[in-house]
């Protein structure tokens, strides 16, 4: 091949040559063009040309995605690089191309390139003739240039519409237009560039231009549909889901009308399933617009019942297949499953998630019963598998209708038809997930005895393995001391499908197994002699490949029911089982062999049993686990146009970003996590027994901090953090340990990677963990090892968490203003949408609370730790932490904020000094609040104020008293709710009782306190206040004893009745001397008196006293 620059027929021949298939021809031709990019213009030109003039349709079209590449998507565009002329020639060869180009697809292509240069230079004014190009394309009449300039228009919109805008009035006559023309295509394309307007137009008042536009859009997809053009129908859907998910307050003029429309799409069952769930997925998403449109779409109840209704008639398709019958493996439990199935069941779950069960619960209970009565199993499993599905987003509602939900499961079960009964069981298992653990404190006696039941069904071994995964949910969220009476025969059930089940059978049976023990406990020791051999039996059997899950899983079994009985019964199985693994990890087991990840977690429990007695056996553990820990992710990165042979992998999780694509393989991912979190178990387990790993864990774990492919993985780096930390300091107060230098040094190497790390923290849940790890390691080192700077580093964070997070509250604020705003939608605000941890929105409720309380809990251990040195720091995150006491915030940030000004008044004097008259008036006010948190944080304020700041105390003596009586003595002091603030109030009371003894109405203020006691719901003042009120009596405080001993007879009942509960409510010196004070009493006092007291008692508390009276051998 001659000079290619120079040469065109040899350039397009090298065009060629770079699509062929042959990999040593495609090579040399990308060598070549590599070479050819060093001369921009040469590279330009020839590019230009062989789209121009080649006759190869073929060659075109890659000149066309070849030169957007070079011109825009390599890291180095060569555009800056062509000359003026070079560039002018690329810019008029595209237009005319536009023009000329007889094969649309390539004229696809020429668009995109040409929208993706303008994007760069059209407002700098780099391309004055596009715009009049565009228009003169747009009333051409010629179909094929109209439709060129819409595909331009509508890419462009996302790169200039500040260009654009000033063209809008032009724009939106020229698309409405477009929208009645006789072309799909052209509609379409003109429906693109709207809905592309509508998405980036940020004014709402410009966007509402385009409202006009609306039925012609809704008539584009009638159009296509009536066509028989399906295809473009579905690209229409496709447009208006993305209206709906940028700007879903768009819609809500003509709402009715798209909304009824959408459902008929939805509904028509001629129509392709593709275009049904199109539809479908516009409304669902309509439900979702929380953010944007909060409760807009409950306003249209109507539509909302045929919504649910139509989903459940997707449920539908479902056939009765021969292979799901026969049980062998879980590889067939889809099989009759088709495409609208499992769209209905994603969709159900979350409309209810995003509405709420005021909403969706009503609609279940009008729709589900008739269903269970239909003749079509079908539609029976279609209400049992609904139930399943909307249990997550209805939780409030669901468990006031226990008694039915479990009636409809119970008929289910004993349906004649296998695959009803399955549904039963997921229903069941779904439920016990979802609205645990009421529905298992609730109905316990029937849910259990009906899956029993199940198991006896050796005909149906899935369903009989579906009713034992039944049983693995009820255990996961089910009390301990439910499960005895049920053991016998559970354990009994369990063991015969061991026995004589079929394999898929057995697996199941044995993860229920592993949960009845890991509930059960103790309880289990009673089963363990019949239980274990069985399961080292199937341990050291199940050898054949097909059986390698099995195995796993019987080592699973082994590990939990080992954690369940404890160390002194397992023992000697533990080191069994442990020799076992050693032996098979020397076998080199196959690479997608389960029992590799299984005993990652079995290694951690069986340690977590033996404590120091595994040490021996850590070096068989950590080399698969550190090689775990530091696989690589397997992502490839490739253009959004590139064909994806991953895409249908159910292990390969594709994220679009721009115009890249970026596939993860999620199994290595998963591996990866799991290793990282097991040595973070060792590391907490082991203490310094893990220390000579310490080091090279610490390597392996702090980059990890940032590895945003997985939170998992970042979560087990954070949380290892003061774990290895820990082990090490440990290991330095030994004999022969590391010297506390070592410990700084890997202070310093964790400190700044952590705290960067929570700068850059997308997910709020690992952020609290980050938040926690730094609480953590400052209790560790405290002041001795951590430095200024690197405190100053983790109080710049504290102000980020802070900042932002009234960011969010303003934005929920706003929200709550929208015009759609309704009450369902405050509680789901509120409570978010009554469901469990997983919601999208959980960072407005729990996990807000969680980052503002580990900031406190952050602070606390700063203020106990640095006391005073804290001062700068403080002083510069006051603003932030005095925001959060002001009276609009909610009841919960207030109580965070007062929070750590109890933790100032108690920690660090000149401090709280400076502050104090900020603090006080706060700290008074939040002791009359409604709601009962902010309320105990206030209380113990007072308290806290009245021991430590004896002088500050005492100029509001007055007011303090009054509203801590006030706190004690309402009406609902002993309420659930309420309970733990008037705890708190007592104690504080107490204080002032015993530091401020000379206060006025002492006599007046004891009796209150000691008519106050026992404590009971807060165990940590429990404690103080009772070891207290033992040092009053010991001190004969006429307070406390009252006039002629008023009070000893209620100080009796006081001492038993705190007795009776130990070590609850007192430590064991203050146990100890509760007895003595007891029997001194009864030896002092008269008898009649003493057995005045004793008369007073009620029976069980009488069995007590007479109890500790005894005389001890």
């Amino acid at each position: 091949m001659g000079d290619v620059s120079h040469d065109y027929m040899a350039f397009e021949a090298m065009v060629g040559q770079l699509m062929s298939p042959q990999n040593d021809v495609r090579q040399h031709a990308e060598e070549t063009f590599a070479r050819i990019r060093e001369q921009p213009d040469l590279c330009g030109t020839n590019l230009a040309a062989v789209l121009r003039r080649s006759a190869n349709a073929e060659s075109r079209a890659f000149c066309a995605v070849l030169l957007r590449k070079v011109l825009t998507k390599d890291d180095v565009s060569l555009w800056p690089k062509f000359s003026p002329q070079v560039q002018a020639l690329i810019k008029t060869e595209l237009l005319n191309c536009i023009k000329d180009e007889q094969e649309r697809s390539i004229v696809k292509k020429v668009c995109d390139t040409i929208s993706e240069i303008a994007a760069g230079i059209m407002e700098g004014a780099g391309w004055p003739e596009l715009l009049p190009f565009m228009f003169q394309c747009v009333q051409s009449g010629d179909a094929r240039l109209v439709e060129s300039a819409l595909l331009i228009f509508a890419q462009l919109a996302h790169y200039v519409m500040g260009t654009l805008k000033a063209y809008m009035g032009t724009l939106n006559q020229v698309l409405q237009g477009c929208m009645g023309h006789a072309s799909i295509d052209i509609r379409i394309a003109a429906m693109r560039a709207a809905t592309a307007f509508i998405q980036e137009l940020e004014d709402p008042a410009d966007r509402d231009k385009f409202q006009p536009m609306l039925p012609a859009m809704l008539q584009t997809i009638a159009f296509a549909l009536n066509a028989g053009e399906e295809v473009a129908a579905q690209e229409a859907l496709e447009m208006f889901i993305e209206v709906a998910e940028s700007h879903p307050r768009f819609l809500r003029r003509q709402l009715i009308e798209v909304v009824g429309a959408m459902l008929q799409i939805a509904e028509a069952d001629a129509l392709e399933d593709s275009t049904r769930q199109l539809a479908a997925e516009f409304l669902v998403t309509l439900c979702e617009a929380r953010e944007k449109a909060p409760g807009m779409m409950r306003k249209l109840p109507q539509f909302i019942g045929r919504l649910f209704q139509c989903l459940l008639g997707f449920l539908l398709d479902i056939e009765d297949e021969p292979a799901w019958h026969e049980g062998e493996s879980d590889k067939f439990e889809s099989e009759g499953e088709g495409e609208r199935y499992e769209f209905g069941q994603e969709c159900l779950d979350r409309i209810a998630l995003a509405l709420g069960g005021k909403t969706i619960v009503p609609l279940a209970s009008q729709m589900l019963p008739a269903l269970m009565l239909d003749p079509d199993w079908k539609k029976r499993h279609a209400a049992l598998i609904c139930l399943a599905q909307i249990a997550e987003g209805c939780v409030k509602v669901m468990l006031k209708q226990l008694d039915g939900l479990v009636d409809m499961c119970l008929k289910g079960l004993q349906d004649p038809h296998a695959k009803v009964r399955w549904a039963a069981c997921q229903a069941l298992g779904q439920m016990c997930t979802d609205l645990g653990p009421d529905i298992q404190n609730e109905q316990h006696q029937r849910i259990v005895p009906a899956l029993l039941a199940v198991m006896d069904d050796f005909s149906q071994p899935r369903v009989q393995a579906h009713a034992s995964a039944a049983i693995v949910n009820f255990s996961e969220s089910c009390d301990q001391n439910l499960l005895p009476p049920y053991l016998d025969t559970l354990i009994h059930k369990l063991l015969m499908l061991l026995q004589n089940g079929k394999k898929l059978v057995q697996e199941g049976a044995l993860t229920a197994m592993a949960s009845v023990a890991d509930c059960a406990k103790t309880h289990f020791e009673t089963y363990y002699d019949n239980v274990m051999p069985l399961l080292r039996h199937i341990l050291t059997n199940a050898n054949e490949k097909t059986h390698q899950l099995l195995r796993a899983k019987a080592l699973e079994c082994i590990s939990l029911v080992g954690m369940a009985v404890g160390r002194e019964r397992f023992r000697q199985d533990a080191h069994d089982v442990m020799r076992f693994m050693q032996a098979l990890q020397a076998q080199q087991l196959d690479p997608d062999d389960p029992t590799s990840s299984y005993m990652l977690q079995a290694g951690a429990r069986i340690c977590k049993c033996l404590g120091e007695e595994f040490l021996p056996y850590l070096n068989i553990v950590m080399p698969q686990l550190l090689a775990s820990a530091q696989l690589k992710p397997d992502v490839h990165i490739t253009d959004n146009d590139s064909d994806g042979e991953d895409e249908d992998d159910d292990e390969v999780e594709t994220i679009y970003l721009g115009d890249r694509k970026i596939s993860i393989r999620t199994s290595v991912l998963e591996e990866k996590a799991t290793a990282c979190n097991m040595l973070c178990c060792y590391a907490d387990e082991l203490k310094e027994g893990f220390y000579p790993y310490v080091e090279q864990v610490t390597h392996i774990m702090v980059p990890l901090l940032k590895f945003y492919f997985h939170e998992e993985v970042r979560q087990a780096a954070v949380q290892a953090m003061p774990e290895l930390l820990r082990s090490a300091k440990l290991a330095s107060e030994k004999p022969n340990g590391p010297n506390l230098a070592l410990v700084k040094q890997m202070l310093d190497y964790i400190w700044a990677p952590i705290t960067e790390a929570m700068q850059k923290e997308p997910d709020t849940e690992v952020l609290s963990d980050m938040l926690e790890a730094v609480e953590e390691i400052v209790d560790i080192v405290g002041p001795a090892l951590l430095s200024s700077e690197q405190l100053g580093m983790a109080f710049e964070r504290f102000k980020t968490v802070l900042e932002t997070s009234t960011q969010r509250r303003m934005e929920r604020l706003q929200r709550q203003q929208a015009e759609d705003f309704d009450d369902e939608e405050a509680e789901a605000l509120e409570e978010e949408n009554e469901a469990e941890e997983d919601l999208l929105d959980l960072e407005e409720n729990e996990a807000e609370e969680d980052l503002l309380d580990q900031v406190s809990s952050c602070l606390t251990v700063i203020l106990k730790q640095f006391k005073d040195g804290a001062m700068p720091f403080i002083d510069a995150l006051m603003p932030q932490l005095g925001q959060l006491l002001a009276p609009t915030r909610s009841p919960e940030e207030r109580r965070v904020g007062i929070c750590v000004m109890d933790d100032i008044l108690e920690h660090a004097p000149a401090i709280g000094q400076k502050y104090m008259q900020q603090i006080l008036p706060v700290l008074l006010g939040a002791c009359r609040e409604r709601d009962p948190n902010l309320r105990q944080c206030a209380v113990y304020g007072v308290g806290v104020l009245a021991e430590h700041r004896p002088d500050a105390f005492q100029t509001v003596a007055a007011e303090a008293i009054a509203n801590l009586v006030a706190v004690i003595s309402a009406p609902n002091a002993r309420s659930d709710d309420d309970e733990m603030a008037t705890d708190n109030a007592i104690s504080s009371l107490g204080k002032i009782l015993e530091h401020h003894p000379s206060m006025v109405d002492g006599a007046a203020l004891g009796a209150t306190w000691v008519n106050s006691l026992p404590l009971t719901s807060d165990v940590v003042e429990a404690k103080a206040v009772h070891a207290q009120l033992v040092r009053f009596i010991e001190a004969s405080d006429p307070r406390i004893l009252g006039e002629g001993n008023a009070h000893l007879a209620k100080i009796v009942q006081i001492l038993v009745q705190v007795l009776s509960k130990k070590p609850d409510l007192a430590e064991a010196e203050t146990i100890a001397k509760m007895v003595l004070l007891l029997q001194q009493m009864q030896s002092s006092l008269p008898q009649a008196v003493f057995q005045g007291f004793f008369a007073q008692l009620k029976p069980h508390e009488r069995d007590t006293l007479q109890k500790l009276m005894q005389p001890t051998a």
